[in-house]
């Protein structure tokens, strides 16, 4: 494999939800309050774990994290993490959909973390660097996957958003929705899902997002770095029957994201988001409680994205977001089968579908020392994904010379969060992720 994440369910648990955050679209989502028919009083978690993981660049490291959630109000989760390498170092925490006091319908979550890391890398140039006509820039489509930075480094960043829950669909009464489920299925009225109708059906959630990131590269002769101070506003209108683990209706996400070049950054630039999902539910079967097929279509655009020459036909862009941000392919969620921000430019487009199986036989379900976990289910799921960045937004361009992969995930309802490992394959290699959450 060219590339192996692996950590226990306490990192999945506890602190990789705030990753989750940071990396995942849309920023919005329902808020919701999740009872299990098996428990008989209001769900309530406290989960104090340490953990272990390894990679190839961050070698093996040590944590303790902690989570509260359920308690003071419903909704409401706060976390915090510590962990630490023989060169990585990491601390983190953060609170999230806090239900503003004297409001039903306005959700706050502020949530942030500073780290150090070897061996950080990045599909991109120096923001000073003029690139040879007849090289690809790097994280384009043609780039090779040779052409990074690689440097120990800080990457630290916090965020803060409010949401507003408009006051009709599923929402029309509270700003909260209240979900009951059994053996991890909806057993209560879904919130969505037989008519497409924002009024009537589903859950609209409006976003306010202001999000800061610091990223440096300590090269032996030089040290790179940069910072973003950006805004997000989104809309999401969620009209599926259960948001947390879909199995019919959909979900649309429309967002823009702007960085004036206050503080810190250093240019300043614009990205459009549009997200959108649909689930078809097949039924169960005689060994399957559950099966979807989950398809997911993206794509983003920043009309900033420019091109600079200098007088030897070399080129840099300017007015881009960071290559981790904006139009941007691989890793976690998108392109599954390339490393992280493997490929970024001015648009890009993708899709995927996924077959998900949802077993009704739970293994470890009468094992007693496990049932902390509140282990719900396990399921299998199948995918494929295609994907293209290009430097402009056409469709001449974006649906040539497209990347695919391909993969399987295993994933479970834990402690009402659906963790996932899912292994994918593509043209340049081989990745394990393991992540909080459906990547749609």
């Amino acid at each position: 494999m060219s590339k192996c994440y692996l950590n226990t369910i306490g990192i999945a648990l506890l602190w990789v939800i705030m990753l989750n955050q940071v990396l995942a679209a849309p920023a919005a989502n329902v808020k919701s309050a999740v009872n299990r028919a098996e428990t008989s009083t209001k769900v309530k978690e406290n989960l104090v774990l340490p953990y272990l993981f390894s990679t190839d660049t961050m070698g093996f490291n040590l944590g303790v994290g902690g989570m509260l959630s359920g308690y003071y109000q419903e909704q409401m989760t706060i976390g915090g993490t510590v962990f630490g390498g023989e060169v990585s170092r990491g601390i983190g925490g953060g609170v999230w959909n806090y239900k503003l006091p004297k409001t039903e319908r306005f959700f706050l979550s502020v949530y942030g973390m500073l780290g150090y890391y070897p061996q950080q890398k990045a599909y991109a140039g120096s923001t000073d660097e003029y690139i040879p006509y007849d090289r690809p820039l790097p994280g384009s489509n043609g780039s090779s996957n040779e052409q990074f930075l690689q440097a120990d480094g800080a990457s630290n960043w916090f965020d803060i958003k409010l949401e507003y829950a408009l006051p009709f669909g599923a929402t029309k009464e509270s700003g909260r929705v209240e979900y009951q489920i059994e053996n991890g299925l909806l057993v209560s009225a879904p919130s969505g899902g037989e008519v497409w109708n924002p009024l009537s059906s589903g859950a609209t959630v409006l976003v306010l997002r202001q999000f800061n990131r610091y990223q440096s590269f300590e090269f032996e002769e030089d040290t790179l770095d940069g910072a973003i101070h950006a805004l997000e506003l989104g809309i999401l209108y969620d009209n599926t029957d259960f948001p947390i683990n879909p199995s019919y209706g959909s979900s649309q996400y429309l967002s823009i994201s702007h960085d004036s070049a206050w503080l810190e950054s250093d240019h300043e630039w614009t990205f459009i988001n549009l997200d959108m999902s649909k689930y078809f539910s097949l039924g169960s079967s005689d060994y399957a409680s559950q099966r979807v097929i989950a398809l997911n279509f993206w794509t983003g655009y920043s009309p900033s994205w420019a091109l600079e020459y200098d007088e030897l036909g070399g080129r840099r862009v300017t007015g881009n977001a960071p290559y981790n941000e904006g139009a941007t392919l691989g890793g976690f969620y998108r392109m599954r089968g390339f490393d992280q921000s493997r490929f970024h430019d001015k648009a890009a487009i993708y899709g995927t579908a996924e077959y998900r199986y949802t077993f009704k036989a739970n293994p470890v379900e009468d094992i007693n020392w496990l049932r902390f976990l509140r282990l719900d289910w396990f399921q299998l799921v199948g995918f494929v994904e295609a994907g293209r960045v290009a430097p402009s937004f056409k469709a001449s361009e974006l649906f040539s010379d497209i990347k695919y992969d391909f993969g399987v995930s295993l994933r479970a309802l834990m402690a009402g969060l659906v963790v996932r490992s899912d292994i994918a394959h593509s043209e340049e290699g081989t990745n394990l992720w393991i992540m909080v959450d459906h990547p749609f």
